[in-house]
């Protein structure tokens, strides 16, 4: 997940619900301010993330041009799901945003999907899925890998998971916060930062942490796969990322013929540590995608 430096919507923005056929889905939508519409972005937040994650990409990529929509998957923050392992598979999940791209108010410009962190898992896997008949005309991958998460992120993966059958959530969110205290993680956010993220974590459906937070230690190595379905692809990472080694999201992005942003002072989450530098590596990228 990331954590946002600000909840306050930009005035292009807006808090909407979006109606699909696998349900209702909690979303952020910015419309370009001025002048035309020359795409939209659909943007699909990590493990225990939520839209939030995007919302200082709102504004300069609305500025840029482009709608775009950030979504609460299944089972995270506002939209919420069902206590059923199954609904939270990474079929699921694609299903899910299948559902959602068809009822995007896009017109005809060019659609383009990003999945940041395990939401990388998750539009890869509808991508593959689509294959034969892509409903998005351009992929970026934000701070993920190929294949597992790197082995620091997986141990706090693999205790999360087996500590979800004996401790409900906010005991969680007590013992995370002075496990980060123990290790020296910056404390000093706004209250209304704080407040959000602990509100976020409790509304979080424990089935659906338990197995994305397995697929996380789990998920297999699909990049030669996904370099077939010749989707024209972004790979774009903090310069310090430590959920995946940066070495190694260059080199994915190699194997698949894309580009590599590395963005300049960021780790995980550019979308939240440098917005405006990530943002116009993105419009620079979705400019050029016919």
């Amino acid at each position: 997940m990331s954590t946002p430096r600000f909840l306050t919507l930009p005035a292009s923005a807006r808090s909407v619900r979006l109606a699909t056929a696998r349900g209702e889905f909690a979303a952020l939508h910015a419309r370009p301010p001025v002048g035309p519409t020359l795409g939209t972005a659909l943007l699909v937040p990590g493990f225990s993330g939520s839209k939030e994650d995007f919302i200082a990409l709102l504004e300069p990529l609305a500025d840029a041009g482009f709608q775009v929509v950030a979504i609460d998957q299944r089972g995270q923050y506002e939209t919420g799901g069902p206590d059923d392992e199954s609904a939270y598979s990474l079929e699921a999940l694609a299903l899910d945003l299948l559902a959602v791209t068809e009822v995007l108010p896009r017109g005809e410009a060019p659609v383009h999907l990003l999945g940041h962190s395990f939401g990388g898992y998750v539009v890869r896997e509808a991508v593959l899925r689509s294959a034969n008949a892509l409903p998005w005309d351009s992929l970026t991958l934000m701070s993920t890998g190929p294949g597992v998460v790197g082995a620091e992120e997986g141990e706090r993966a693999k205790l999360l998971v087996s500590v979800l059958p004996v401790m409900d959530l906010e005991a969680i969110w007590q013992a995370m916060q002075e496990m980060d205290a123990a290790n020296g993680a910056d404390q000093e956010l706004p209250e209304d930062i704080q407040d959000f993220l602990h509100r976020r974590w409790l509304a979080n459906v424990p089935a659906a942490l338990a197995v994305t937070g397995r697929q996380l230690t789990e998920e297999p190595d699909r990049v030669d796969a996904l370099a077939k379905a010749g989707l024209p692809t972004l790979v774009l990472s903090g310069e310090a990322d430590y959920a995946w080694p940066v070495a190694e999201q260059a080199a994915m992005a190699q194997r698949l013929g894309a580009p590599y942003v590395a963005v300049e002072g960021a780790n995980h989450s550019p979308n939240a540590e440098r917005p405006a530098s990530t943002a116009a590596a993105l419009a620079d990228f979705w400019h050029g995608v016919g």
